[in-house]
């Protein structure tokens, strides 16, 4: 399957590595690099991560990562992922 990274996902993203990068800029390459790399994986088996809770879609998961949810839809018919974005505690929709 194809990864495909919304412009909303890579927004949020900029944003978070943004506010990381104020006080430890190698912090924020970290974990923008590992980030990336948990984001490949999903495309290896995307229905082992957890159904999103309040959608009750089997095709759209999520991926935890360092306290971030990272929301992304298995679009079976297109053969992708398609990461819709990023969040913490605040609230996604």
């Amino acid at each position: 399957m194809r990864l495909i990274k919304s412009e909303r996902f890579v927004s949020e993203l900029k944003e978070i590595v943004d506010f990381i990068a104020n006080d430890n800029p190698y912090a924020a390459l970290t974990f923008y690099d590992e980030l990336l790399e948990k984001i490949e994986a999903i495309t290896d088996n995307p229905y082992r991560y957890r159904m999103r809770k309040a959608l009750y879609d089997e095709d759209v998961r999520e991926l935890i990562f360092r306290g971030y949810t990272i929301p992304f839809l298995i679009d079976r018919q297109r053969e992708q992922i398609v990461i819709l974005g990023i969040f913490n505690q605040n609230l996604w929709e």
